[in-house]
């Protein structure tokens, strides 16, 4: 076996398409570039008609549109949005009078407890805090629905898994193709 030194240029091998010497370069699987046999690039492939079955991306995109979904993203936005900025303010407030206030920072509150001392533990305090709100807020007010549009769309496409079973294409339990 011969040490390479990095300095050699690909040669175009027998096999190689258009000459370009990379062995893992595929231009028909590329999609593009191919030649017609005149030397002039090939048209480019026409789309082909969706059949009128449905397929398991036209369903998660029919629920992605739907009101139901767009609802359940509504609710998740009111409130990780202004959560995030409240947090990220509380956060800067913190880190900035720690770097700019340190006779603030150090004036004791209780015995040896200082400012800074409640300041950082009231961001672990508030961290727990606003993770609590946040099971809190997804429990009431977005697994039900959306626990809902799952059990829709598994329901709507449980007759697309049935029909590829139907035609040959799946095979058995186990999850053989």
């Amino acid at each position: 076996m011969e040490k390479q030194d990095g300095c050699e240029t690909a040669q175009p091998r027998a096999g190689d398409r258009g000459g370009i010497g990379d062995p893992w370069y595929d231009a028909l699987a590329s999609g593009w570039g191919e030649l017609d046999g005149t030397g002039a690039p090939a048209p480019a492939v026409p789309a082909q008609p969706v059949p009128e079955q449905r397929s398991a991306a036209g369903i998660y995109l029919e629920v992605q549109r739907s009101d139901a979904f767009q609802e359940v993203r509504r609710r998740y936005r009111r409130f990780v949005v202004p959560a995030c900025a409240v947090f990220f303010t509380w956060y800067v407030a913190y880190v900035v009078a720690a770097t700019t206030a340190p006779g603030l920072m150090a004036q004791q509150v209780v015995g040896a407890v200082n400012v800074a001392m409640v300041a950082g533990l009231g961001q672990f305090a508030s961290t727990f805090l606003l993770t609590w709100l946040y099971v809190r807020h997804a429990r009431l007010r977005r697994d039900r629905p959306a626990l809902d549009l799952r059990w829709d769309t598994q329901e709507m496409t449980r007759g697309i898994a049935s029909s590829a079973s139907t035609n040959g294409t799946f095979r058995g339990e186990g999850g053989q193709w």
